[in-house]
């Protein structure tokens, strides 16, 4: 049972990440022709393709992206929940698979600001694929933390900023999820 709890909770996290990177990629408008941004289109493409015929963007956004990935995460917390045979009404579901989607998020910018941190250590050159579509996603979170703390001789303390920001917001949500299964 516990292999197959992990199988499950892998494929589907995998292809989930894969499907909200492709969405937060498109909303900040990343380099289309990066090898990543490539890969990440090519491996949704199967999925996100019929979908987008049935459900169109809105205001620039890739609304069959976020379709898929509630989806996803839906059909993830039915089979964990199944598996483990927890009984768990509508409501409970929808909002477990509301919150998983803000925790991966969450993660998404969390390690997205670290790696760029640890990257910059190295200096490696601004031009890789990777330093590329990092420095494009954590910028609309590092913009405004920037302005907030300008650069102390030379040093940049926004990304600090973030992070404790990105892991108070992780740590409310938990809150409100282990207040609501007390009172639910």
């Amino acid at each position: 049972m516990t292999a197959t709890i992990f199988l499950i909770q892998t494929v589907f996290g995998f292809y989930i990440l894969a499907v909200m990177l492709r969405f937060l990629l498109q909303y900040v408008r990343a380099d289309f022709y990066n090898p990543l941004v490539q890969f990440l289109v090519r491996i949704t493409n199967p999925l996100l393709l019929p979908l987008r015929r049935l459900i169109p963007g809105y205001r620039g956004l890739d609304m069959a992206s976020i379709v898929l990935a509630f989806a996803l995460q839906l059909l993830e917390v039915i089979l964990m929940a199944a598996l483990r045979e927890y009984a768990a009404g509508v409501g409970g579901i929808l909002l477990i698979t509301v919150m998983e989607l803000f925790k991966l998020l969450i993660n998404i910018y969390l390690w997205g600001v670290i790696i760029q941190v640890v990257l910059s250590w190295v200096n490696p050159d601004p031009y890789h694929p990777v330093a590329r579509v990092l420095a494009q996603l954590t910028a609309p979170l590092l913009r405004p933390a920037r302005r907030l703390i300008p650069p102390i001789s030379g040093v940049d303390l926004s990304p600090m900023l973030v992070v404790v920001a990105l892991i108070f917001v992780s740590l409310l949500l938990q809150d409100f999820l282990g207040l609501w299964a007390r009172l639910g």
